[in-house]
């Protein structure tokens, strides 16, 4: 199928032309600093100078902007508008409980950049109910009670969502960033893989929650609990954006073991991780006394699934993709 062709009037040629989008690369100085955006230009097919076209401006505006408060670690507009969802929370009660002036919410939302100091602020209400919470009982009297009884409620339900370890949120939150999409029953599996594979390498859990030996594969319980919601569809949900970015937290050690793992058992589906878990020893002997669709709790223990993977460590290493990808393969 060919793709059509676009037309506009091209100035140097004084007539309707077709013309071609393409990216490119600007300077632009800003306070005194150079950065580099990509914006999009459309090129006139006939003559190849730029053309004016409509709405083009305001595209790359906006991607400048986005561009340039990613490069500067500033909070977007889109994360504003999701703290307010997330909190339950108006402009005004918003700038309030973060100690701005009432009209400051009002204006980033309108473009204005907050200043670094005010984006870690807004950052940080973001990722951290229990900061939110602080934030809004210190300044309980001046943001209203109606407004403050609406923001509280739904921080301290979110804020009793995330029941888990640090390491925890931290590797769910990289392993958002690193993959576009993730089931739970997926997520389920990478964490699975994620813990075993570092024991082996660094002789301890990377995170502390007990896994236990569910119908379905390795479960962490507080993990399903909090996405259970979702099925086996992928996770979205806007409440999650509070553990955006977290993963900043993580070392390069653990980093790499999680690359290791997106990269290689992160390729397939939920169900076919279940299927690999379901034949390796740890799942097996956890399950031993129990039927295949029988509930079970029995806990999988951290020194089952580290003696089993130095046993993969042994056969097949787990230092490299092209290791891990072999010993996935055996199980096909």
């Amino acid at each position: 199928m060919l793709k059509e062709r676009l037309y506009d009037f091209c100035t140097h040629c004084r007539d309707d032309r077709a013309y071609t989008l393409r990216k490119k690369i600007v300077k632009k100085e800003i306070r005194d600093k150079i950065y580099e955006f990509e914006i999009t230009v459309a090129e006139c097919d006939e003559c190849g100078e730029e053309m004016d076209i409509p709405g083009l401006l305001d595209l790359n505006m906006k991607a400048i902007d986005e561009q340039y408060r990613r490069a500067e670690g500033l909070v977007s507009i889109e994360d504003i508008n999701k703290i307010m969802a997330i909190y339950n929370i108006g402009k005004a009660p918003l700038s309030i409980a973060l100690g701005f002036g009432e009209i400051t919410i009002t204006r980033y939302l309108a473009g204005q950049i907050p200043s670094k100091e005010y984006s870690d602020v807004i950052k940080k209400a973001l990722s951290s109910p229990n900061y939110m919470i602080k934030l809004l009982n210190d300044n309980a009297e001046k943001i209203g009670k109606t407004a403050y009884k609406k923001a509280i409620k739904a921080a301290e339900e979110i804020a009793g969502m995330f029941c888990m370890s640090d390491k925890m949120i931290l590797t769910i939150s990289y392993i958002f960033e690193q993959m576009q999409e993730v089931t739970p029953l997926a997520l389920q599996k990478i964490l699975y893989f994620i813990q075993g594979i570092y024991m082996v390498k660094y002789d301890k859990p990377l995170y502390k929650e007990d896994c236990m030996a569910w119908v379905h594969g390795p479960v962490y319980e507080e993990v399903y609990d909090l996405f259970k919601d979702f099925k086996f569809n992928p996770i979205e949900d806007n409440r999650f954006a509070i553990i955006k970015e977290r993963f900043e937290e993580l070392d390069e050690k653990e980093k790499k073991v999680i690359d290791l793992v997106i990269n290689t058992f992160g390729k397939y589906s939920g169900r076919v991780l279940e299927n690999i878990t379901h034949k390796e020893k740890p799942w097996k002997d956890a399950r031993n006394d129990y039927e295949p669709l029988q509930p079970s709790r029995e806990i999988i223990s951290k020194e089952a699934i580290k003696k089993y993977f130095s046993s993969v460590a042994n056969s097949y290493g787990i230092d490299t993709e092209d290791n891990l990808n072999n010993y996935i393969q055996s199980y096909f």
